[in-house]
């Protein structure tokens, strides 16, 4: 058993696990780290290139985000800009795209005009782009499929260049993963194929039963996406927690349509993203547009039904969930974008109704222009508070203070993984009584 003891075991190779795992390797005094990935290569589910937006979120064009929480996305967005520069990663895996968030109609175009206001002093790089701006910069947000311009008033808030803007998320976990293994003086092993059945405690020290073996740590972090909560209500933590699996699809122009990221101003009411447009990286810059949002009865999107089962378990249904069900679709807006979305899903009409909604950022748009994504999107597991009987927007982390931790981490975790890595890596190094070198990680991926 001594040779598969470490100080620390990571479960989960995503963008999120591979940070921690980095972390501890990089930043501590601890000697022997491991990761445990579930699949034969690191990132596949979430974290993988077209399974989210490739995004930096730091709050500029994200609208749903208040002063406050942009304050903090910031901090952890500059991050990963700077651990990529530190690297030199830089137009390999992490590029600098045009970026802006629109307003459509008199109400929207007076939103995003407070919003500027309200953010230029956090984002001082902020500019405001009126429609003769945008006929130069962004021309399909203007004109329409005859070469006129839309009627509605339209304002677009970003920048053009100078902002690091998307990266791709996989290539991310591999690189933080092969910089750790390289650290001098550290044992920092991986496991692929080491899927995670159950995990219990023997005194002081967890073990974890796996695909490759048994495993034993001092401290565990499960960074496993909706499979974090799954592996806690296992162990009797997190109770108070349900999952609601939501996946996410897009459609991939047949073209470059777009020269940058285009995001459409939130509706407050929905705990979803709104569309939006990015150039992807890994098909030739031609513009992706969504997510849609599609509440999913298994925990993985393209595993077959293997997860159904561990979703009704982490689904925890009761009285509050049903509550929190009845409340969500009492409102019109929510059921019908609901209903929509599941439209987006079948056949002859997911096409239509979303060139529909997508004809808001691009009027010029034709269904010739675009074809669903196959393949793309992941699963982001919805935290449902039993206690408060809502849904939870942001991650969720259950820490019951006995040398281990489940996180799940909703958008923008990817952008958030250095920051998130940072506080558990000193929880961590509390609960060891090991030691956390802060000017180090400071000098390296904050100041």
């Amino acid at each position: 058993m001594k040779e598969n003891h470490y100080e620390v075991i990571v479960v989960g190779g995503g963008i999120s696990g591979a940070a921690l795992f980095y972390e501890l390797a990089k930043y501590t005094d601890i000697k022997k780290v491991a990761l445990l990935e579930k699949y034969d290569t690191l990132a596949s589910l979430n974290s993988k290139g077209t399974s989210n937006s490739q995004t930096i979120h730091c709050g500029d064009i994200e609208t749903n985000y208040t002063l406050e929480k942009a304050k903090n996305v910031k901090r952890t967005a500059k991050m990963v800009e700077k651990y990529c520069l530190q690297y030199g990663y830089e137009n390999k895996f992490m590029f600098a795209h045009q970026k802006m968030a629109i307003g459509v109609g008199e109400s929207e175009v007076a939103y995003m005009r407070k919003r500027y206001e309200d953010f230029k002093e956090l984002f001082p790089y902020l500019e405001v782009f009126e429609k003769e701006k945008l006929k130069e910069i962004e021309p399909k947000l203007v004109f329409d499929e005859n070469g006129q311009e839309r009627p509605e008033d339209i304002v677009g808030v970003g920048v053009c260049s100078g902002e690091w803007s998307t990266v791709d998320f996989g290539a991310m976990s591999d690189s933080l993963v092969e910089n750790a293994k390289a650290i001098p003086e550290k044992v920092t092993d991986v496991f692929l194929n080491a899927e995670v059945d159950g995990i219990s405690k023997l005194g002081k020290i967890h073990v974890l039963h796996t695909k490759q073996g048994v495993f034993t740590a001092d401290f565990v972090v499960v960074n496993a996406g909706a499979h974090s909560l799954y592996l806690a209500h296992k162990m009797g933590h997190g109770k108070e927690f349900g999952c609601l699996p939501v996946a996410g699809s897009f459609y991939l122009t047949t073209k470059k349509i777009l020269n940058g990221k285009v995001y459409m101003v939130q509706n407050p009411k929905l705990p979803f993203a709104a569309l939006h447009g990015d150039p992807d990286i890994l098909a030739n810059g031609f513009t992706r547009f969504g997510p849609t949002a599609l509440v999913l009865p298994k925990l993985e999107r393209y595993h077959g039904n293997s997860t159904v089962i561990d979703f009704l378990q982490t689904l925890n249904f009761d009285g509050s969930i049903a509550k929190i069900f009845v409340d969500l679709l009492k409102d019109s807006d929510i059921r019908n974008y609901i209903f929509r979305n599941f439209l987006f899903e079948v056949p002859y009409f997911n096409k239509k109704l979303f060139l529909k909604d997508a004809r808001k950022i691009v009027p010029s748009l034709q269904l010739e222009d675009i074809e669903y994504a196959e393949g793309f999107g992941g699963v982001r597991p919805q935290v449902l508070n039993k206690t408060t009987k809502k849904l939870m927007l942001g991650e969720a982390s259950i820490n019951p203070g006995t040398g281990i931790i489940f996180n799940m981490t909703p958008s923008p975790g990817a952008t958030s993984c250095l920051g998130n890595a940072e506080r558990d890596t000193k929880l961590v190094c509390e609960y060891l009584r090991k030691n956390f070198h802060q000017e180090e990680f400071n000098k390296d991926l904050v100041d």
